[in-house]
């Protein structure tokens, strides 16, 4: 038992080393004090009052257990005063529940960030708090702020821990085309809309696509989310080097896209882009994603799903990844990730590289993109790419130049 562990550590130092050492000094301080995170796998806060909850003449569905299909029916069947009344007194279970009308979650979440903006000012301006604790709360009063400006299309919102958010950019409701952005390490509501580097930050790539699919489509209706819907893990310590948060992450992509086919209408399956470890949890959820329905736009009904910058998806073909998705990939050459080990050992390790050769997965250029963050920076081949597959477009997707 004693080698045994002794062997793990030896592979976690291993994976988390050739990552510090492809991305310089500072990493290896990350990665030396960085901790196991809790995954969040339970409903949102007030689920066990809504389930008592008896005022209404019938039983409110259990956010555990309820489909989003079923879910859409229990909200379509309220009078407008019983939708406004539950999003006053559960606003973090409508806003969280998968197939629930856009606009009410939109609604719901505007009052539970106002809540949560409210408590931390209060926390902030506690004497009986110390003083980095008071300062902690300032943080994330001022991340909360940001989100409740008039033209913010809040998702879903979940303020335990390091803060989950989703973001919507266009009419989610209307859109021809949806993409979902899935990030990966160190993504929570601190690092969601970054103004310094916007790129690193899930909001900065998602603005960034959304503007690059207006640009080549401006007459098609497109949406995209930016869906930091999973506890990620932070820096470069253990949780990245397993699929544990993955695992848990998985399960609640599948329950979006359940809910956005109940409250969306998109001729095609809405595509989905990870990005580093998002890549590990976009694979695991891929063998459940179903075939949609084909429709005169998209013959195929099949998902596309693009890897970037990614660890691996967890399998060593896209024959493991079920019929339900076409796995486009890609890595510019100036990417840290590309020295992680590609390999599955013991539960460590993320499997094969899905830009190899052997992968299966259908290589795009990414070129003029540089670093491991740099896929979505205007002028690149991955953000056109990204864009063009997002719309359908897949005769103007760039290929990688041959090798010569």
């Amino acid at each position: 038992m004693r080698n045994r562990r002794r062997w793990k550590r030896v592979l976690i130092g291993a994976f988390a080393g050739c990552a510090v050492l492809a991305d310089a000094g500072a990493a290896a301080a990350q990665a030396a004090a960085s901790t196991e995170q809790l995954a969040i796998s339970t409903p949102p806060a007030g689920s066990a009052a809504w389930v008592q909850d008896h005022t209404f003449g019938r039983t409110l569905p259990d956010p555990a257990t309820t489909s989003p299909a079923a879910a859409a029916e229990f909200f379509a069947s309220l009078a407008p005063t019983e939708l406004d009344r539950l999003i006053q007194d559960y606003p973090l279970v409508v806003g969280n529940f998968d197939g629930a009308p856009l606009g009410l979650r939109y609604r719901a979440n505007k009052i539970a960030l106002t809540a949560e903006r409210d408590h931390a000012r209060a926390r902030a301006a506690d004497p009986k708090l110390d003083s980095d604790t008071r300062q902690l709360a300032v943080s994330r009063a001022n991340d909360v702020e940001h989100l409740l400006s008039p033209d913010r299309q809040v998702l879903a919102f979940d303020p335990r821990g390091r803060g989950l958010v989703s973001e919507v950019w266009g009419d989610l409701a209307d859109a021809e085309r949806i993409s979902v952005l899935v990030p990966g390490s160190d993504a929570d509501l601190g690092h969601f809309d970054q103004t310094v580097e916007p790129l690193r930050s899930p909001a900065g790539m998602a603005r960034a696509l959304y503007t690059e699919e207006q640009k080549q489509a401006p007459n098609t209706r497109t949406a995209v989310i930016a869906w930091t819907g999973y506890v990620t893990p932070s820096g470069l310590g253990p949780d990245a080097v397993t699929s544990r948060l993955a695992d848990v992450g998985a399960p609640r992509l599948q329950r979006l896209l359940a809910g956005l086919k109940e409250t969306t209408r998109p001729d095609a399956p809405p595509a989905l882009l990870c990005h580093s470890y998002g890549s590990v949890v976009c694979g695991n959820a891929a063998p459940e994603i179903p075939r949609a329905a084909a429709s005169p736009s998209d013959v195929s009904g099949v998902t596309d799903l693009m890897v970037f910058g990614s660890p691996g998806m967890g399998v060593q073909s896209t024959s493991e990844l079920g019929t339900g998705v076409h796995v486009w990939a890609t890595r510019n050459p100036s990417d840290w990730i590309g020295n992680v080990p590609y390999l599955e050992v013991g539960g460590l390790g993320h499997g094969a590289d899905p830009t190899g050769s052997g992968f299966g997965a259908e290589q795009i250029s990414s070129a003029r993109a540089v670093g491991h963050n740099g896929y979505f920076t205007e002028g690149t081949d991955s953000l056109h790419n990204f864009a063009a597959i997002s719309l359908g477009h897949y005769q103007d997707v760039v290929r990688p130049a041959p090798s010569s």
